[in-house]
């Protein structure tokens, strides 16, 4: 008997980075979506005939825009996460809804009740991309004199996602009986009080949400430092993240995976899934004039987020052209300290000079070509153990999502890299994962 072959897991953000940044002019992109829901319920059961393992909704706490020139050109306007996938629950039956939720400005007990609801309402399609607020850009719309400081973060957030699990636990499986006839609705031996207590938490509990369908919704996380290699490994199931060389993408994977034993999992219970940017035509040449048409509508000046956002440390426009700033032990991201060595050792002294550097060499993997082209490099990637699948950031809504499902996976699904039909009814059976063991359950 042959060995089954690995298939790719994709998913999809339904943000078009691109077209908030002047690709909303594009023919095939949606300006504004002024009926929301049929908008979104359309891109979700577009991903769903695709059979794609779920929608990623990335999110920030703040407009974009921090000139008005970008207030002016780029779109700043976006649906709250939780609640847009919650309404596209009732549109779809089996791909999974990921949620972008920031541990920096949240409370480990609404986040808690809100995803196990997802969760619940969903069937058991619920995911948590679980980030940290970067900088203080999201600082003015919070009160913040009990917010943990930017060295904190890491510890802060890891600390929030293990109560975020005590209180799905609080509840066993089979904690609620609901007899009626004997008036029991529950084993309050088998519900249990948190009782955190902590420099940044205090939660009693229990949770006022039954245990998710799922155990725990799938936990996603994003990053590329060793420090997030290892949280990573001990406690995701999914990792975002931006690759965009296989050499380097295989030294990642082989890294990340070779940490999972000693938590004692194994390599099929992370996934790890980067970013992919497509440019898809008929031909190579089609699809680069339709990678140069859109490049040419984004006429206006990079946004200050997304340059921020690559250097790793904010960035106003008046500093655009000044010294790179002093990377402070403590005071600045990891990805800021890299990028600071980087310019250094180049001779490079000004934000301008390492921003272009890294927008040359930088950025999620982009394929341009056809479907066989595109199919050739994915395979490449997941045979050489350099992704496990990819998600797909499409650079305009809603054509680009049209490319993935319509031209590109029939090539993958031709190839048996892909599913043609899902296997599962949960997000968790779809990727291949266990559903989590309650740790307050009595071992069988």
């Amino acid at each position: 008997m042959t060995a089954k072959r690995k298939q790719l897991k994709l998913a999809t953000t339904l943000i078009a980075p691109r077209a908030a940044s002047g690709g909303w002019r594009h023919p095939g992109a949606e300006a504004y979506a002024k009926e929301p829901i049929s908008y979104y319920a359309e891109l979700a059961r577009k991903a769903e005939d695709g059979k794609l393992d779920y929608l990623f909704q990335p999110d920030q706490y703040r407009v974009s825009a921090t000139t008005d020139r970008e207030f002016q050109h780029n779109v700043n306007v976006w649906p709250e996460p939780v609640t847009l996938l919650t309404a596209m629950a009732a549109f779809t039956k089996r791909i999974g809804l990921a949620a972008t939720i920031s541990t920096t400005y949240n409370e480990p007990y609404h986040v808690a009740r809100m995803m196990a609801t997802l969760d619940h309402l969903s069937g058991g399609r619920a995911s948590w991309n679980i980030v940290q607020s970067i900088g203080e850009l999201e600082a003015p719309n919070f009160k913040n004199d009990h917010r943990p400081k930017q060295e904190e973060r890491d510890t802060h957030s890891a600390a929030f996602v293990d109560v975020v699990k005590e209180l799905w636990d609080s509840w066993e499986d089979d904690a609620i009986i609901a007899d009626k006839e004997a008036g029991i609705f529950a084993d309050p031996g088998k519900i249990h009080i948190v009782g955190h207590e902590s420099k940044w938490f205090s939660v009693k509990g229990p949770l006022n949400v039954a245990r998710p369908t799922q155990g725990y919704p799938v936990l996603i996380q994003a990053g590329q430092s060793d420090s997030f290699k290892e949280r990573a490994a001990q406690n995701a199931d999914v990792i975002f993240t931006m690759l965009n060389d296989l050499t380097q993408a295989r030294q990642f994977y082989k890294d990340v995976k070779q940490r999972l034993s000693k938590y004692g999992r194994t390599s099929e219970e992370l996934l790890i899934m980067p970013g992919l940017h497509l440019h898809v035509g008929t031909t190579m040449e089609e699809a680069r004039e339709k990678q140069q048409y859109l490049t040419e509508l984004e006429r206006f000046d990079t946004r200050l987020d997304r340059i921020s956002f690559m250097l790793g440390i904010e960035i106003t426009e008046q500093m655009l052209d000044g010294p790179l700033p002093v990377a402070h032990e403590g005071l600045v991201t990891a990805k800021y300290k890299r990028n600071k060595e980087l310019a250094d050792r180049q001779g490079w002294t000004t934000v301008r000079q390492l921003h272009r550097h890294l927008e040359e060499i930088g950025g999620h993997l982009t394929l341009i070509g056809t479907p066989v082209q595109i199919a050739d490099r994915l395979e490449e990637w997941l045979v050489n153990e350099g992704a496990d699948g990819f998600t797909y950031i499409p650079n305009i809504l809603p054509s680009g999502l049209d490319d993935l499902v319509d031209l590109v996976i029939p090539e993958l699904q031709n190839r048996g890299l892909f599913r043609k039909a899902y296997e599962h009814t949960t997000l968790r059976g779809n990727l291949g994962l266990s559903r989590p063991r309650n740790r307050y359950a009595k071992a069988d």
